[in-house]
């Protein structure tokens, strides 16, 4: 738990102010979804974006695995932490989310301005013509030529919403039902560029804000740190909540080492009170 010091300290450092927030995976783990370094996280491997692209084998094992965690990843129910930075945004007290997330809970949570950095698992997209599809109907197309597969309640659910799997020799693999191309959850892979035009969205965020708010991210993906750097930059507070070490930590006006949930619902009293 933090310390009213320590709350104290935060409100103090963005009271008056309106806040950028950016947000990693401990923002989702009181939600069920489980995170990718923080305390206890196994130790993961996420497929790359290169060895989708250059394997059909890869792309079988990825779309399986994804496939048996859906239902449980689209099944989360945003926490107390997204419903208080909803109602702060509301309150005119923070001006947008900056999301490293791909579950969509802030959009659910009621937050009407979210840059989502790194896409969102509910939509897929054809790598060759660019059309995209509903996730839930992929599901069906999934299911419907892989009964033998429709297991959702199976193995681990990793931060992207897929499990651990291996027995694809007979899987098939969904394709675009236009051209007939590869397809993609409309997610940023490991190794994979952030869309310009997202970073864009959230560097606009960032030019209008007069403080930063990170909650639960680690800061190891460069596009956290690229977003302290402005911020940095133009000498703005910044507030770092995170369970663990941040590689932001040095650069923070005061960092939290607590849960995110009930950090912010305490943080979120003294900015509106």
């Amino acid at each position: 738990m933090a310390t009213s010091a320590e709350l104290d300290a935060a409100a103090e450092a963005l009271r008056g102010r309106t806040l950028a927030v950016l947000t990693g995976a401990g923002m989702s783990t009181d939600s069920g979804i489980p995170d990718y370094r923080g305390d206890g996280a196994p130790v993961r491997n996420p497929m790359t974006f290169q060895q989708f692209m250059k394997d059909a084998e890869y792309r079988k094992r990825y779309w399986a695995g994804s496939h048996l965690g859906w239902k449980r990843f689209d099944g989360a129910s945003p926490n107390d932490g997204h419903r208080t930075l909803a109602e702060l945004e509301t309150g005119g007290i923070v001006n947008g989310i900056i999301t490293q997330n791909v579950d969509g809970l802030h959009l659910r949570a009621g937050s009407q301005r979210v840059v989502d950095l790194h896409g969102t698992m509910d939509r897929v997209r054809c790598l060759t013509c660019g059309q995209t599809f509903s996730r839930s109907d992929v599901a069906k197309r999934i299911t419907s030529a892989n009964e033998w597969l429709d297991q959702p309640d199976s193995g681990e659910l990793g931060p992207d919403g897929d499990v651990e799997f291996n027995q694809i020799a007979d899987f098939v693999t969904p394709e675009c039902t236009v051209c007939g191309g590869i397809l993609k959850p409309d997610i940023v892979f490991f190794g994979e560029f952030i869309p310009t035009e997202k970073f864009s969205e959230a560097s606009a965020l960032m030019q209008s804000a007069e403080a930063l708010l990170i909650a639960g991210s680690s800061l190891v993906v460069n596009s956290g740190i690229r977003l302290l750097d402005q911020a940095s930059k133009r000498r703005l507070p910044v507030v770092i909540v995170n369970r663990g070490v941040t590689k932001g930590d040095p650069r923070a006006t005061v960092k939290i080492d607590a849960g995110i949930s009930e950090t912010l619902a305490e943080l979120a009293i003294r900015l509106t009170n």
